[in-house]
């Protein structure tokens, strides 16, 4: 049995950046993926949107976490030279039903320190001219980033901290006492792992693996619900030089518009419950996207819009349970020491990632 002092579990951009902070504190840290290449799950499957911190309800790690990592990891990007862009966004009211709706957008995202400025239809229509709305809400925090630039470097800084990342590696089973914690690993070279210290960033697969925990009292393993939402690519040049939002939608924010770093404009994502892993983008739900487009952007080609990707949200709570936070267990709620459960990290996990990892750190002192 190897034994080492930190390990945390999932290489996507949460566990990167959590991995990162603890080697810069002087931990000994090793992170085990199982996939083949880091960033393979959720962190390689979103819009790649750097969140201002709008929707989430005061006093909730979204709404602190979004907007302390907000700031975190746009100076990030400019000490790094991480690809990135201030964009800007607008969310949009289709017709005047939804002004009350922009309104209170706006009030719960000043009591989160966020500043929106709210837009009538005049004004709405010089801005972006393309797109039909009685009212818009102007986001200038809002941005868009190379996610996977990102992840490369925070772990190339893991790395230079004496940090280890192991693909291949899936753990398999866990269990814990009051001071160790054994991993079962398994991939190509099979053993078992004792750590001090575990961080569960595994994403999609948290919450199963937590199911199984061995130790872990069964209040602290929560269910998981599976929320897919799938992106369409519209082909072509478009002049949107922003990212634009309609009013949000149970189990997600609607189907926006958001750009990529070359100016190429995606649809999505939209919210199907799904009870297993299934990532497929059928073309029958062009149809679903252009209706719901074209009450915003009336000029809509439908013909230019291609099956992209899908991702899929680990929600806390399932279709008719309202808002679900992140979701962050460590000793002080388990009593396990050194243990630090991540679940339900879902948007906006990206934009967080920094904060998180400094939330982690705390939580293992």
């Amino acid at each position: 049995m190897l034994e080492t002092q930190t390990v945390v579990i999932g290489a996507g951009v949460v566990g990167l950046a959590t991995a990162r902070a603890l080697a810069r504190a002087g931990h000994e840290v090793i992170v085990l993926e199982g996939a083949g290449r880091f960033g393979e799950g959720i962190s390689s499957r979103n819009s790649e949107v750097i969140h201002a911190g709008i929707y989430y309800p005061e006093g909730s790690l979204k709404a602190e976490l979004c907007v302390a990592g907000r700031e975190r990891l746009y100076e990030y990007c400019q000490t790094h030279k991480i690809d990135h862009r201030k964009c800007g966004k607008w969310i949009v009211a289709a017709d005047e039903s939804q002004n009350g709706k922009l309104r209170d957008i706006q009030a719960a995202a000043a009591r989160n320190g966020v500043e929106l400025a709210l837009h009538e239809a005049d004004r709405v229509a010089r801005e972006i001219p393309e797109v039909r709305a009685s009212s818009g809400l102007w986001s200038p925090e809002t941005g868009i980033i190379d996610s996977h630039g990102l992840m490369l470097s925070l772990l190339g800084e893991l790395e230079d901290a004496g940090g280890q990342l192991v693909l291949r590696s899936p753990v398999v089973a866990a269990e814990s006492d009051d001071h160790w914690h054994r991993l079962r690993v398994g991939g190509d070279h099979p053993l078992t792992l004792k750590a001090k210290n575990v961080i569960n960033a595994a994403g999609l697969a948290a919450v199963p693996l937590a199911k199984t925990w061995a130790g872990l009292p069964d209040e602290y393993k929560p269910r998981q619900w599976f929320a897919r939402g799938v992106y369409f690519s519209y082909s072509g040049r478009t002049t949107f030089k922003t990212l634009i939002y309609p009013v949000p939608e149970p189990g997600g924010l609607g189907v926006h518009l958001t750009l990529d770093l070359a100016g190429q404009a995606r649809f999505g994502p939209d919210v199907e419950w799904i009870e297993k892993e299934d990532y497929t983008v059928g073309p029958d739900r062009q149809e679903a996207f252009a209706t719901g487009i074209r009450q915003w952007w009336p000029d809509l080609d439908p013909a230019r819009l291609q099956p992209a990707y899908a991702g899929i949200r680990p929600k806390l709570a399932g279709p008719d349970g309202g808002f679900a936070d992140f979701r962050i267990d460590g000793p002080e709620d388990h009593g396990l020491t050194g243990l630090v459960n991540l679940f339900g990290i879902e948007s906006p996990g990206l934009t967080s990632c920094l904060a998180i990892a400094d939330f982690v750190q705390k939580k293992l002192n």
